[in-house]
């Protein structure tokens, strides 16, 4: 089932609302300790809500928790950091997670879940953005197998910001995007798995030829597209978007679609360009434009939603 978002489907203002979130760039790159770009996306969200115990749906969502619950109270340094006795009581009075974030579409469906268990039931808050980070990734761990903890700190902060082994965490202002450059989500109709998608890349930088290529011809383009979209450098942006689009091709190729694949290939008249979105293999691919009007066109096969 593809995943929509439409105006009346916006999240409501509570007081604890996890957005879904977005990584512009540096989806496998971070496997490097290279810099990523994450920003929110607050068309989907999740909250916490007291259920009927007669309701099925939400019934189901709570033995879901518990379980979680369970993998989290028998991790003996995560059960220090979250009061699992607590999420237990709750969750037999039919708690549940409220979200409407499209499982395996690289939203940040299980990292909206990490977030808000840790906000409501952490003994003692973080204030290390890398600490809470490895926490994080500790936690949703449980869903991917392996985690880098980002998309739970992106789902928690729900502030744009940079992230590398070098700097850190930066966060950035809230409308940093210059408003000629216009992002949108292509809905492939796929949904994707991450673990085996992340598995099948760890096993091919094994390959020592394969890893040189990949640090020298790939990541220079992901921080060379973080770089200038920030500094909303648009000509030198669009560059590297297309020679990172290429090197998803080349490097990525299992990630990218059958159905998507048209976009990557075309060569338009104006400044467009499309790269995967969190793990890929199907999901949001992400285009980037300076002209709305002419990228509508090339996209009128697709679903697509407008950031």
């Amino acid at each position: 089932m593809s995943a929509k978002a439409h105006p009346d489907s916006k999240c409501r203002a509570m007081k604890t609302t996890f957005y879904s979130k977005i990584i512009l760039f540096g989806e496998y790159s971070m496997i490097f300790d290279a810099t990523a770009l994450m920003i929110p996306f607050r068309n989907f969200c999740a909250q916490w809500q007291f259920g009927d115990a007669d309701n099925k749906t939400h019934c189901a969502s709570s033995n879901s928790l518990l379980r979680f619950c369970h993998y989290l109270a028998d991790n003996e340094s995560l059960s220090q950091t979250i009061d699992c006795k607590a999420f237990e009581t709750d969750l037999n009075r039919n708690l549940f997670l409220d979200s409407n974030i499209p499982s395996s579409y690289g939203l940040g469906s299980s990292g909206a879940l990490v977030a808000a268990v840790y906000a409501r039931y952490a003994t003692q808050p973080i204030d290390d953005m890398m600490a809470l980070k490895r926490l994080f990734g500790m936690m949703e761990s449980y869903f991917h197998g392996s985690s880098s903890g980002i998309d739970p700190l992106q789902c928690y902060l729900a502030q744009p910001f940079t992230i590398s082994s070098e700097s850190g965490i930066k966060l950035l202002d809230e409308h940093f995007l210059h408003q000629s450059i216009h992002v949108g989500l292509i809905d492939t109709t796929i949904k994707s798995k991450t673990a085996p998608l992340v598995a099948y890349f760890k096993q091919q930088r094994q390959d020592p030829v394969f890893l040189q290529h990949f640090q020298e011809d790939y990541l220079p383009h992901v921080g060379g597209c973080i770089t200038n979209i920030v500094d909303a450098e648009n000509d030198a942006f669009f560059a590297a978007l297309k020679l990172l689009s290429e090197g998803q091709m080349r490097f990525l190729r299992p990630m990218i679609t059958d159905n998507t694949l048209p976009l990557f290939e075309a060569r338009p008249d104006f400044h467009f360009g499309v790269k995967i979105s969190g793990s890929g293999g199907g999901g949001f691919l992400l285009c980037f434009t300076d002209d709305k009007a002419a990228a509508s066109g090339l996209l009128q096969d697709y679903q697509v939603i407008w950031i």
